[in-house]
């Protein structure tokens, strides 16, 4: 009656990265903080909590890094703990999570960069194999 067909956790994943949701163990952990992940909207400062002084001074000095969104401008399928580099091949953040778009048909995904990497626009590369694949930081979602 409603032509419902059963899907795998692959198909999720990669429903929730096109949408640009962080996965916790991938995207997020106990190492990362909510301001380098772009969640600190959700971060109430109103009532104490473990470590709610460091997440404050952290909120006003700001952040070393931050999760971004990118799309593929080379053929390449991004895939976490891939490295993210710069045009010159020095390392400079990680891939965090990352698939071939069904919609878009091309390679999408997220990682950690340094801010002067994270705005809109920029140029990174993903280390893919032996060879460096160029990408676009772009915000997220993706569709």
């Amino acid at each position: 009656e409603y032509n419902i067909k059963p899907i795998g956790l692959g198909a999720r994943d990669t429903l929730r990265l096109e949408m640009g949701y962080c996965l916790y163990g991938n995207d997020i952990s106990d190492t990362t903080s909510p301001f380098e992940a772009g969640l600190g909207w959700v971060t109430k400062f109103t009532k104490q909590f473990v470590n709610s002084e460091a997440l404050a001074a952290q909120k006003e000095q700001g952040v070393s890094r931050k999760l971004v969104g990118f799309k593929m401008i080379d053929k390449a399928i991004p895939r976490a703990h891939y490295t993210v580099a710069e045009a010159s091949g020095n390392a400079v953040g990680e891939v965090t999570s990352g698939t071939l778009s069904p919609v878009l048909n091309i390679g999408i995904g997220m990682g950690y960069v340094p801010l002067a990497y994270s705005q809109p626009g920029s140029e990174i590369y993903i280390q893919v194999r032996d060879k460096l694949q160029k990408a676009e930081v772009v915000k997220p979602p993706f569709v």
